[in-house]
């Protein structure tokens, strides 16, 4: 039996007869970057107003940073007793919740600050990133709220736009990248005046010179307001309160 071979089988099967968004090869190639940043904006975005996402607060550090540690320990106790205090945990999905916690959803540090939250009963947020070397999401971000991004640019956006707070632990390359863009934005007023707080002033001051950057006169003197410094969980609490952090007033 011979098979019928339809007239515009060519047309048909041709990749410019695909339909526009169900096209992988157009909508991977260069000339849609700008629509994939789009996305990337926009999915978080719809998810989080679901969940009623109001403001944040942002835990840094190290991805590297083992259980047994005293920071992970740390920035586990933070990730609760935040949840608890700052009004993650007011309300259910579709409510306005706030001070949730936001990390960059791996290892270390980030699987602290979310493990707290669980600890809490609470959400907590993942924006995680697509590495070489794959990068999996830690097992306690909320799985609602757990990205994927392609996009350092749009990952660093999404953790920025919220946040009623930073939080620094130690860390490296990519600690520094995030806590200073959050420092730029602050220092040039192209983010609202956040509260920073650095955990460890003795391991921060041993691999910054913030002193030296006044006396080097790379920076204001008065620059260096703009980040504080704790020891422990209820040190980086007592220190955003005093920096001007608002729990959630509606909290029982």
């Amino acid at each position: 039996m011979t098979e019928t071979i339809k007239p515009n089988a060519a047309q048909m099967a041709a990749p410019s007869y695909r339909m526009a968004a169900m096209d992988q090869d157009f909508l991977l190639g260069d000339s849609m970057r700008g629509v994939r940043f789009l996305m990337e904006y926009a999915k978080p975005e719809e998810a989080l107003r679901a969940w009623g996402v109001r403001s944040t607060i942002v835990v840094f550090g190290s991805a590297r940073v083992r259980e047994d540690q005293r920071w992970y320990q740390q920035a586990r106790a933070f990730g609760r007793l935040a949840s608890e205090r700052g009004g993650a945990l007011r309300g259910s999905v579709g409510q306005p919740r706030d001070n949730v916690i936001a990390t960059g959803g791996g290892p270390g540090i980030m699987e602290a600050a979310n493990r707290g939250a669980v600890d809490a009963g609470a959400p907590s947020i993942g924006f995680n990133i697509t590495l070489p070397h794959e990068q999996e999401p830690n097992a306690y971000s909320t799985p609602e709220l757990t990205f994927r991004f392609h996009y350092f640019a749009m990952r660093k956006m999404h953790l920025a736009m919220r946040a009623n707070a930073l939080v620094v632990f130690p860390g490296g390359f990519g600690t520094f990248d995030e806590m200073f863009e959050i420092l730029t934005l602050r220092q040039t007023g192209k983010a609202p005046p956040v509260p920073v707080v650095l955990v460890d002033r003795a391991y921060w001051t041993s691999v910054i010179g913030f002193q030296a950057l006044v006396e080097h006169g790379m920076i204001a003197p008065s620059d260096l307001n703009l980040i504080g410094f704790a020891e422990d969980a209820e040190g980086v609490w007592a220190e955003l309160l005093s920096r001007g952090l608002r729990p959630n007033e509606n909290i029982d």
